[in-house]
């Protein structure tokens, strides 16, 4: 797996709940590419409790949301938004979970709609939830217009 740099980590723009590493109570993610899949290793605590010591919903939607979106910005080279999000909770996750891997995909892409879909399982390999998510993506002007660039792996 190769690490994907997050160039917008200096950006002072960016303020990104899933991905600035400096957000004071966002999620802090990180990317590798794994062949076609993005995955993120993710660890979780009380400060994303729904009810007691589970994970919050929206919280795990938001991973998977967010890993989306970095499928479209590594794959695809450009920026998107989610129009739309389904999500099946399949097994509840405990914020004493010691590991979460979120994994995401490309299903289909038809013109400037991208197709997805996402995993989230425990440190035990237990599939936990998983999500349909569809982008449209940005061209590659209004991409650029927002500061995107590329998204290159670790050197």
């Amino acid at each position: 797996m190769q690490k994907i740099i997050n160039r917008w980590t200096n950006d002072a723009k960016c303020n990104c709940f899933g991905c600035s590493p400096t957000h004071p109570f966002g999620l802090r993610m990180e990317f590798f590419e794994d062949g076609d899949d993005i995955v993120s290793r993710w660890h979780p605590n009380e400060n994303y409790q729904g009810w007691v010591d589970t994970m919050h919903g929206g919280v795990l939607g938001t991973l998977i949301d967010e890993i989306c979106g970095w499928v479209v910005t590594r794959k695809i080279q450009t920026c998107g938004y989610t129009t739309h999000l389904n999500l099946t909770y399949r097994k509840a996750i405990s914020t004493r979970e010691p590991e979460l891997t979120i994994r995401a995909r490309i299903v289909k892409q038809m013109r400037h709609l991208l197709f997805m879909h996402a995993e989230i399982t425990d440190s035990a390999g237990n599939l936990c939830v998983e999500g349909d998510a569809t982008y449209i993506m940005m061209t590659p002007e209004k991409a650029h217009e927002t500061g995107f660039i590329s998204c290159d792996d670790a050197e």
